[in-house]
């Protein structure tokens, strides 16, 4: 059973929605899984409005052409539903089960697993996800399992509703994934993401933390440059907009996993916690302004706040976020 947990909503951060309570399709995850190729290239739109434009992206002798349908290119968001499709392939092909090209599944626990609300709102967005999924075409030399596919694409090939209620709101779906796709979960071609993905807001936020988490891996820190970052997250925006934007994220520090941080327009990604299968030690995390605000003593300079926080994070030997919290209990 799922329950409905009312949550306070934070400015940066969607509320966790869901609390899982005993058994349910979701829970047999082991975690998450991303398909390195869109991890690593920009597959989808990431405008909220319906975006009609033929891309083409060309880097390093990776070609990519995306064709929008006549309801506009898939989006980051409608990857969610890739995102979780992969999840449950990845897992039952590590439990040695027998896994398939065709998924049934239930909208209801696609729709908790992502983090999203229960209104019937989400239910169309499915279906018009899944349309735009079938819909985008892709032409690209990207390979899967070690093999090319030398034709037109969409992201999966087809989809139907298997049962509505009586409300009309899709029940049982049933999706045929592209061999492109399908292939990544073959070759195991996929890494594991946070939960605190389906969380981000924006669909810049999104396209950031997928970059990082490709291309961190288990180094202390990934670093590139402003004009290279923007043409891998496939925006068309000023760069003067995107640095903004960028800053923001270095204040607000919410990015799943990792800090941010820009200087000279180089921007530099650092894990916020050590990978549990590592045994290296984190970089020192930044702490933002905001954050120090929530802590800081009357009088007290952002440098004493800090210093403090560094201290409570050391001697607790909790992050930053857990010792910012505990901190702000005290202060109550």
């Amino acid at each position: 059973m799922v329950l409905d947990i009312p949550i306070i909503m934070t400015d940066s951060l969607l509320p966790v929605r869901h609390k899982q309570r005993d058994f349910f399709i979701c829970d047999v995850f082991d975690s998450f899984k991303d398909d390195l190729a869109s991890m690593e290239h920009p597959v989808f739109s990431l405008s909220k409005k319906p975006d009609h434009r033929m891309l083409e992206y060309a880097r390093n002798g990776t070609t990519i052409k995306i064709k929008p349908s006549y309801t506009g290119l898939a989006t980051i968001f409608d990857k969610d539903i890739l995102l979780y499709l992969a999840s449950a392939l990845m897992h039952a092909k590590n439990s040695g089960g027998a896994i398939s090209q065709t998924v049934r599944f239930t909208s209801y626990d696609y729709i908790v697993s992502t983090n999203k609300s229960l209104g019937g709102t989400q239910y169309r967005l499915l279906k018009e996800g899944l349309a735009r999924l079938n819909g985008t075409l892709i032409e690209t030399n990207i390979r899967t399992k070690n093999t090319e596919t030398a034709k037109e694409f969409g992201l999966i090939e087809n989809w139907e509703v298997i049962k509505e209620n009586h409300h009309g709101k899709a029940i049982a779906i049933e999706v045929k994934l592209s061999d492109w796709f399908y292939n990544s979960i073959l070759g195991d071609e996929v890494l594991t993401i946070d939960r605190d993905y389906f969380r981000l807001r924006k669909p810049t936020e999104r396209r950031l933390y997928e970059l990082a988490r490709k291309h961190c891996g288990k180094q202390d820190a990934w670093k590139i440059s402003l004009s290279n970052l923007r043409e891998k997250l496939g925006v068309t925006s000023q760069m003067k907009i995107l640095r903004f934007n960028i800053k923001e994220i270095t204040e607000s520090n919410h990015l799943p996993e990792y800090n941010v941080s820009i200087e000279d327009d180089i921007v530099k990604f650092t894990r916020k916690n050590p990978p549990v299968e590592s045994g290296y030690e984190a970089l020192p995390q930044p702490v933002s302004k905001s954050d120090l605000e929530k802590v800081a003593r009357p009088g007290e300079s952002y440098e004493g706040a800090k210093k403090r926080v560094l201290e409570h994070s050391s001697k607790q030997k909790k992050s930053i976020k857990e010792s910012i919290a505990e901190m702000r209990k005290a202060v109550r």
